[in-house]
């Protein structure tokens, strides 16, 4: 079976010019343009472009203790994280009593922002225990 290559680069949206070779079909030289023997030129854009600038954000300093502290409980709502969460406020029930465990579901997914509840940790909380879901 022969294919009309003509056809079939029509078919796909292909001139039969770029075939052809001719470097006013590519974009390269217009007619007149004197140009050296492999001296041709090519603009290529970088595909990784500029990458923003990095703000690094200190970690937060450490307790020392837990002892009369709060400590939220986030779930950002994947199935199962409020048995797991429940699961840590009942060990600190047990095992830690003088810690307060609050538990939040935050609004959105993980990247999401929650003002609200930022507010709420930033003003109440000692320390987090978020459960992200995968």
């Amino acid at each position: 079976m022969k294919i009309n290559r003509r056809k079939l680069l029509s078919l796909l949206g292909v001139s039969p010019a770029v075939l052809a070779g001719t470097a006013d079909a590519a974009g390269r030289a217009k007619k007149g343009t004197p140009q050296a023997a492999g001296a041709e030129k090519v603009e290529a854009l970088n595909p990784r472009g500029i990458p923003p600038a990095i703000h690094l954000i200190p970690m937060a300093p450490r307790l020392s203790t837990l002892d009369g502290k709060t400590v939220y409980l986030v779930s950002d709502g994947f199935p199962g994280a409020d048995h797991f969460l429940d699961q840590i406020a009942i060990w600190f029930k047990k095992n830690m009593p003088s810690v307060t465990t609050v538990y939040r579901l935050k609004a959105g997914a993980f990247a999401d922002d929650d003002p609200k509840l930022d507010a709420e940790l930033k003003a109440k909380a000692n320390a987090v225990i978020m459960a992200i879901g995968h």
